[in-house]
Formats: structure tokens, sequence, C-alpha cells
């Protein structure tokens, strides 16, 4: 197993990476799990710039494999909001309260401008330094009401193929998502010779 830290702290990020990427023989640690408690400020703006800004203040302290990524949901009828700041959408400081915001800004919008998709940029970064960056999205919609009780953030409200991203299986999720489909381009790259 060859150990790939992943910089970050949250444990549904931090699950999904496990179960993505522990069947191709990679150790997913967390930061804090590899003994770097730091919290790096997202001062980008856009999600290429804080994955980036994430993964080589955890490389530099380290010297090891890191990957980090932003990801967040982008809603059509918001202009795109509220992408990279869908972590402290309103302020607000947790799930259920970003998701009640969400819907109450979207109290009048018709299902049909409803649109949405979940954005992940993940860079890479070899204990060498080299950096690899990919991007990956989901589209579909945003219910009237949350439904689920699996996944975390939005995914109560997000629907792919008319079903809420919390009531998709994790496997379902997992092949689907804006993360796996980020993933995806990165095992590509990586898979083209280049050696971890």
């Amino acid at each position: 197993m060859m150990r790939l830290i992943i910089a970050s702290s949250n444990k549904g990020k931090l699950r999904e990476y496990s179960q993505l990427l522990s069947p191709l023989g990679y150790e997913v640690v967390s930061a804090k799990e590899a003994g770097f408690d730091v919290e790096v400020e997202e001062t980008g703006t856009t999600f290429a710039e804080n994955s980036a800004l994430k993964a080589r203040a955890i490389h530099e302290l380290s010297g090891e494999c890191v990957l980090a990524d932003d990801s967040g949901l982008c809603v059509d009828a918001l202009d795109g909001a509220p992408g990279i700041y869908s972590a402290r959408f309103g302020g607000l400081s947790t799930d259920a309260e970003r998701t009640a915001l969400l819907l109450e800004k979207l109290k009048d919008v018709p299902d049909e401008k409803r649109g949405a998709h979940f954005m992940c940029t993940i860079c890479f970064i070899y204990s060498d330094g080299r950096e690899l960056a990919v991007e990956g999205r989901v589209y579909g919609t945003i219910a009237h009401t949350p439904s689920g009780s699996n996944g975390f953030g939005y995914d109560p409200v997000f629907l792919y193929d008319g079903v809420s991203f919390a009531d998709v299986d994790s496997d379902v999720k997992n092949s689907v998502s804006h993360r796996a489909n980020a993933l995806k381009a990165l095992l590509e790259q990586l898979d083209k010779g280049e050696n971890v």
C-alpha cells in the first residue's frame, strides 16, 4: 500500500476517497492522521486555486504524495453560487442550515430552471513535487425538499436522474459523482506510465 495524504478534515470526503482509492493500492490518510494539523486558508478565487493551496501546504510540510480537492455546488439560477463558498454559504455553520438557505433562495424558481452541477478540482502532488490538476462535474437539478440520509453537504437536495444523492447507494454515487469523475481524470494521468 502506498500512503497518500488527503489534505482535508472533511469526514465525508475522506470516506469517499478511501472507498475510491483503497482498492487501487493507496493507504488514504488525512493530513491530521499524518501528523499535520493545519487549516489552510482558502484564499483562491477558483476551485483549482484552492485545491492547489491546500495540496502545496501539506506537501511542503510532509514531502509525501498529497491529494487535495476543492468542490462545491454551482446553481444555475444563482449565477453559479454558492460555488467556491459552498462550505461557508451565508456564513452558516451546518449542512442543514446551508441547505435550508439554498432552498429558500430557490423557493420561487420553477423546476425547469433548477439546474445545477457539483464541481470538483483535484490537485495531486507527487513526493518529488510534480503536480497534476484535474476536474470533474456531475449535472442534476435542485429538489424542493431534502431527501435521504446518505451523503453529506448538499446531497439531500441534489437530484441525479431524479433521485437525491443522499438517497442513492454509495457505490452508485461513487461511480458518477463529481469527485469520482475528477478522480477518473486523475487516474488516467497517473496511468500514463507515471509512478507515484
